[in-house]
């Protein structure tokens, strides 16, 4: 009786999992426990494996997800070489991403990876390639600003001539302190050959806005990095705690772009901004209401894109990645291979200034997106 009841039940959890697709996470820490929840939401999905190499992140997560009952792994190439799952979601360390991509689009499997897609340009070429040859796999970087419908808006009014011509860019990208020290990511992040720093971990997603905005890549960068703050601290760190640079985009418009980890939290403004400048007025992007001021002075800031009446899905970018595999790529991919290598060389091309203090070209980094 106890043996029929189990199959009845294994039965109809298959069932109802069928027109699902099956999804393994690798990578269940911070922002794998984050995508973990978002993939839960979604109503289209199953949990079918979990990978971490710390166990007790993997018992959290198979906890979170027990409705689907998923297998846990604690090596990556588990998940590549099971042949029971569609789309995998990427969320370890940055050094890996490629590595796991590249594996998982050759395997036949739909990949979303978090951001950057490669610290290095090497990497980035090497995920594109693996793109091209597997074109019926859908690729989705984690730029998922790139979903917001109040950004979408904005900017699309921009692009469509609300400011006039672009002139200039600034943005930052700031912190009220440094990551943990004793954190669970201490173990990589303060080592640039793991995380790529903060430029390429963290303000790829400033750089990718300002992409956006301008429809393309710059051409070229120069800048200047140090560590001021965290001298030594954690010891062995080789990451920049601030860094100032300028990029230059085609018809000579300029970003200017800073970052740093001692920003006080009070300061107007707050830690992250893009101001893009245009011949008739000026947006800031990233205040609670995207606002433009004109330019004559004394005019009052006029709302240019207002928050959605509905509000906005906090998990909209999963939700589109699944929308556009389960349609076949019919529809929109919200963040593809061309957006996220964009932005990862966007933020290499920064990080190469800094470290190289002169000025770098878009064309030395030697990848064809």
């Amino acid at each position: 009786m106890n043996r029929r009841i189990f199959l009845y039940a294994a039965v109809a959890a298959s069932a109802q999992s069928a027109d699902k697709t099956r999804t393994a996470l690798i990578g269940v820490g911070n922002r794998g426990s984050y995508l973990l929840e978002a993939v839960l939401a979604q109503s289209t999905s199953a949990i079918t494996a979990l990978c971490d190499t710390r166990p007790d992140r993997l018992d959290k997560a198979a906890t979170k997800a027990v409705r689907d009952n998923p297998k846990t792994f604690t090596d990556w190439r588990k998940i590549i070489e099971r042949t029971d799952i569609e789309a995998v979601f990427i969320a370890t360390p940055p050094y890996l991403h490629a590595e796991m991509a590249i594996a998982a689009l050759d395997s036949g499997k739909h990949v979303y990876c978090e951001k950057p897609v490669g610290i290095n340009p090497q990497q980035v070429k090497a995920v594109v390639d693996a793109v091209r040859r597997n074109p019926s796999s859908i690729f989705t970087a984690g730029q998922q600003l790139r979903s917001i419908r109040q950004m979408a808006d904005a900017i699309g009014k921009i692009h469509r001539g609300a400011i006039g011509e672009i002139l200039m860019l600034k943005a930052q990208r700031h912190a009220v302190a440094d990551l943990a020290h004793d954190g669970s990511s201490a173990d990589w992040y303060f080592d640039v050959t793991k995380s790529g720093g903060y430029l390429i971990e963290q303000s790829v997603h400033n750089l990718d806005i300002c992409n956006w905005v301008m429809q393309g890549h710059p051409l070229r960068a120069v800048g200047f990095g140090a560590v001021k703050l965290h001298k030594n601290d954690p010891p062995g760190r080789t990451i920049f705690d601030c860094g100032s640079m300028v990029f230059e985009y085609p018809d000579a418009v300029q970003l200017s772009f800073t970052q740093n980890v001692f920003h006080p939290g009070m300061m107007p403004s707050g830690g992250q901004y893009v101001h893009v400048f245009g011949a008739k007025a000026t947006v800031d992007l990233m205040q609670a209401y995207t606002v433009y001021q004109q330019v004559p002075p004394g005019s009052a800031g006029q709302i240019l894109a207002g928050k959605p009446t509905a509000g906005e899905d906090p998990h909209a970018h999963i939700a589109a990645f699944y929308e556009c595999l389960r349609s076949g790529g019919v529809k929109p991919n919200p963040s593809d291979i061309r957006i996220g290598a964009t932005a990862a060389l966007t933020a290499i091309l920064g990080h190469w200034a800094m470290t190289r203090e002169r000025v770098v070209s878009w064309n030395e980094l030697g990848v064809d997106i």
